[in-house]
């Protein structure tokens, strides 16, 4: 783990934070670090859509690509918002 820093938020999203992390034994900055390192970035999930692409034989034409990110948008929306 790099150097330890500070992260301002809300009351409401520090206690939602401590009951997650108390939820599955852990810490707020284990939880945190967990979530940022499972989620992907736009950059990162535009390269497993060509590499997926790629493995399906699809070839990633911008339409390709458009639909992707309809989906993922729609992922989004079913999640509340988050990811």
């Amino acid at each position: 783990m790099g150097k330890a820093t500070s992260i301002k938020t809300s009351e409401d999203v520090r206690d939602r934070l401590h009951i997650l992390a108390s939820e599955r034994g852990t810490t707020i900055t284990k939880l945190l670090e967990e979530l940022a390192s499972r989620e992907l970035t736009e950059t990162e999930r535009e390269e497993r859509a060509r590499e997926a692409a790629g493995e399906l034989g699809v070839d990633y034409t911008e339409q390709v690509q458009q639909s992707g990110q309809d989906a993922w948008a729609r992922v989004r929306a079913h999640q509340g918002g988050a990811a």
